[in-house]
């Protein structure tokens, strides 16, 4: 009984090491910069590969407040509600999106605030 139960220990722990490092692993985040000007984006379409992402937006001048809204191309209403800045991005300001996983797929992005035309993005 007492070898049963110090094996039973010894996989516990080793299990317990193994999702720590797991965790401590981190996938890279890479942050997308965009730029917004008065009823457009400056970036009109963008191409990245899978991964992790914090979205940048830049108010260069727009005379208001601005958000950032990113959607499945094929359900637009499907917000990726990660992908909103975390507050409105004043005039002459930045503001960032909490991280975002993307995966394959057309995307768009655009900005109900300004408002901005639906522009493309693309994960390979």
């Amino acid at each position: 009984m007492k070898k049963v139960i110090a094996i039973l220990v010894v996989v516990l722990g080793f299990a317990f090491n193994t999702n720590a490092q797991d965790k401590m692993i981190k996938t890279p985040v890479k942050t997308v910069s965009l730029e917004q000007t008065n009823g457009e984006f400056t970036q009109k379409q963008i191409t990245l590969s899978e991964g992790t992402y914090i979205f940048e937006i830049a108010n260069n001048n727009v005379g208001h407040n601005v958000g950032f809204v990113l959607a499945p191309k094929a359900d637009v209403k499907a917000h990726i509600k990660n992908a909103y800045v975390t507050a409105q991005v004043e005039n002459n300001t930045k503001g960032n999106s909490k991280e975002v996983v993307l995966k394959k797929g057309e995307y768009v992005y655009f900005c109900p605030l300004n408002p901005t035309p639906q522009y493309t993005l693309i994960v390979e």
